[in-house]
């Protein structure tokens, strides 16, 4: 149950805390009123329509947030698990069951599981969501026309984009698959991109990636040193041969774990060709602590991700996002922002220092993405995560199941989706 019941239409919602740096206002978190009106935010002031005749509403300072950007999702994989498990919770051991487990992936399959996720995102109170489509193994055209079928159904709801996943050994300019799957990009409208691992040949495997971007005017994001090994360092590549092309359009990089594990000397010189590239970097901490540093029998000694607060001091866009859902990549997850949120402060310690961090899962991943930047000031949609807590410490002691999402003003419907909708789908038995 919610913690609160709050009526559709017009209302004032008195005592709410607001981080300022929603607000573009200096400082941590703010105590004000937010009046709403026609689905938008019409007043920030805590002493405003004092004589008004619209409901009020104490929220004994309740937090509250706009509704969530989640950059980095797989919503083709999502919810195999049931069918298509994990053996040893190893990333190769992840690489080997989704490839064999794309046999069936049929549009249907992939619809019906899509379709789930975003309800789920959709109740937790997301709004934007960029998720990755393997695209390889003749999946591309099947898996892109569910996309624009998700796009339509919920259009309105949750703006979706979508980006190809295609390994970088397999770009060719005049051969192989790549060509084709560009063509499908860029008619969609989507997002070019590719995974990225040491391979002799990755300065021209990336031109001939950037040459299909830039013949189709392409955003891109990329996969990168997804890896414990300190040697992968793909990311120094990418950001050179961005700077060597002068090419201008969005560049995101995903995961960039190695660099972690690197000389702090080598890390520092990577960064710094990171910004001066303009790059964004997302970071996917609750699927890098599942894969990252484990041995079967060994306690994991490194927590898997990048180095988040480096290179946000070095002027990086940062931002984190859910990654897999129930599939080999990671057993567990909702796509739920506030989990992530809550766990990215843990695993990444953004609890002390900056008070800026609730950009990177709202502002900053919409400018990667080139979604509208969600925020708290007058004028922006109502689309608002209520949370029955007063500060952070309370926002992340507990899962804040009871919140309330606010679209255009109204209160939505939070029921979550029965798993048991996917037996059909996902069993063994009926593959």
């Amino acid at each position: 149950m919610s913690f609160c019941v709050l009526p559709s239409g017009a209302k004032i919602l008195e005592n709410v805390t607001l981080p300022a740096c929603l607000m573009g206002l200096e400082g941590d978190l703010i105590q004000t009123n937010l009046t709403i009106a026609d689905g938008k935010i019409t007043s920030t002031d805590a002493g405003a329509s004092a004589e008004t005749v619209i409901p009020r509403f104490d929220m004994k300072g309740a937090m509250v947030f706009p509704c969530f950007v989640d950059m980095h999702t797989h919503l083709d994989k999502g919810h195999i698990w049931p069918r298509a498990s994990n053996p040893d919770g190893s990333f190769m051991g992840a690489l080997n069951t989704v490839r064999a487990d794309h046999g069936n992936w049929t549009a249907e399959d992939v619809a019906a599981r899509m379709d789930f996720a975003l309800r789920c995102a959709y109740a937790h109170g997301t709004k934007a969501i960029r998720t990755h489509i393997d695209s390889l193994d003749n999946l591309a055209a099947s898996s892109f026309g569910v996309i624009a079928e998700m796009q339509d159904r919920w259009r309105g709801k949750i703006e979706l984009q979508a980006s190809c996943l295609v390994a970088v050994d397999r770009i060719f300019r005049d051969e192989g698959d790549f060509p084709a799957i560009a063509k499908i990009v860029a008619e969609g409208g989507h997002t070019l991109g590719s995974v990225t691992y040491p391979v002799p040949d990755l300065k021209e495997r990336l031109l001939d990636f950037f040459h299909f971007a830039i013949l189709y005017d392409l955003d891109v994001d990329f996969h990168v040193d997804e890896t414990d090994d300190p040697t992968s360092d793909t990311l120094r590549t990418i950001a050179e041969t961005v700077l060597e092309l002068g090419f201008k359009n969005a560049v995101t990089v995903g995961h960039c774990c190695s660099i972690s594990v690197m000389p702090e000397e080598t890390a520092n010189e990577i960064i710094a060709l990171v910004a001066e590239a303009g790059l964004n970097v997302v970071s996917l901490p609750m699927c890098n602590m599942y894969l990252q540093d484990r041995t079967p029998g060994r306690t994991p000694r490194w927590r898997g991700v990048t180095m988040a607060h480096e290179l946000k001091a070095a002027g990086v866009n940062v931002s984190f996002a859910s990654d897999n859902t129930r599939d080999p990549f990671y057993a567990y997850g909702d796509l739920d922002m506030i989990e992530v949120m809550r766990e990215a402060t843990r695993i990444c310690h953004l609890d002390h220092g900056r008070t800026d961090w609730a950009e990177a899962f709202l502002t900053n991943p919409a400018r990667a993405c080139g979604f509208d930047a969600p925020s708290l000031t007058v004028g922006a949609p109502a689309d608002l995560v209520l949370c029955n807590a007063r500060n952070w410490t309370e926002l992340f002691a507990r899962p804040q199941a009871d919140r309330v999402v606010l679209r255009d003003g109204d209160p939505i419907d939070r029921s979550l989706p029965s798993y048991s909708e996917l037996d059909q789908i996902v069993s063994k038995s009926h593959v």
